[in-house]
């Protein structure tokens, strides 16, 4: 399948729009200046919170592949690509799981983090190269992230990931976007025309960065990565993460901060530490209670 035409009338998309409301931003005093921006961030959240039936879909059926085994690769370019490997890296750290879990690609390579490579974006063939290339697989979910849903080297990897059978996700800002069409489920956030014209690190870097903690956060929640609102897989690998993960072991288990601070350092993990001071068990039964729950902290607890 090619995409030569997913590039053509760029100029008819939503994002790309000039926005009425933002016509002489540079005539305006700094705060005037400011509240038109911040009046058009106010948008974003109402945006997002009409798609989440179709966010809820994808959390559920990405947490079902990881249940098998599966895994969630981000890939996009320039802004797009930034945010999905800025998602994917912030979650090993947050819910202790394996960096390998979640997975961010960027057209141009991990380079076009720090230097734009925007001309990376129009290949096609990179896309599906880049993919192959970090070992993705039928088991695994494919987010394709673009405000704009049309861009080759997203689309070329959705295509690549769709003849694996894997799952694959459109996260875009526009609707009927070439990206949900090509896509298994379709995520289009519509933030509309930007307070610069075409600057989609604005608004639609806004709403994707919303879209993908809601499904990084979510999918975890559905795994047992969260028990009630605490983070209870932290990794207690620095002084605040320490102190954090003993509060959390005192508000699970409703124990002072000094028998917290003890247990969490006998059992070497918040989880196993809950589970000892809930179910009054030694680290090893402890242990062992969570793996037979598969790692779900409330399936581990006494009723």
């Amino acid at each position: 399948m090619t995409h030569d035409a997913a590039t053509t009338n760029l100029a008819a998309l939503p994002t790309e729009a000039r926005n009425p409301r933002s016509a002489r931003i540079d005539e305006l005093s700094t705060p005037a200046m400011l509240t038109v921006i911040s009046d058009e961030d106010l948008t974003v959240a109402t945006a997002v919170r009409s798609r989440i039936p179709e966010i809820g879909a994808a959390v559920d059926a990405i947490a079902e592949r990881f249940e098998r085994g599966g895994r969630l690769f981000y890939i996009g370019a320039g802004t797009s690509g930034r945010l999905g490997v800025l998602d994917a890296s912030e979650c090993p750290p947050t819910f202790s799981v394996d960096p390998s879990l979640f997975q961010g690609l960027i057209a141009g390579g991990d380079s076009a983090l720090r230097r734009s490579s925007e001309g990376s974006e129009d290949s096609a063939a990179e896309g599906e190269r880049d993919l192959g290339a970090a070992g993705f697989a039928a088991a695994d979910t494919l987010i394709g992230i673009a405000a704009s849903g049309r861009t080759p080297y997203v689309l070329g990897a959705l295509d690549y990931a769709n003849r694996l059978g894997a799952l694959t996700v459109a996260l875009t800002c526009v609707a009927g976007s070439a990206m949900g069409k090509v896509a298994e489920l379709a995520i289009e956030v519509e933030t509309g025309p930007e307070a610069l014209t075409g600057s989609t690190r604005m608004k639609a870097g806004t709403a994707t960065k919303m879209v993908l903690n809601m499904i990084s956060t979510g999918v975890m929640i559905r795994t047992g990565a969260v028990y009630g609102n605490l983070m209870v897989n932290v990794q207690t690998t620095n002084a605040k993460l320490v102190d954090r993960g003993r509060r959390i072991v005192a508000a699970a288990t409703g124990c002072d901060a000094e028998t917290a601070a003890r247990v969490l350092e006998e059992a070497g993990s918040v989880k196993t530490a809950i589970v000892m001071q809930r179910a009054n068990l030694s680290r090893s039964d402890a242990e062992a209670a969570l793996r037979a729950a598969h790692g779900v902290l409330r399936r581990a607890l006494p009723r």
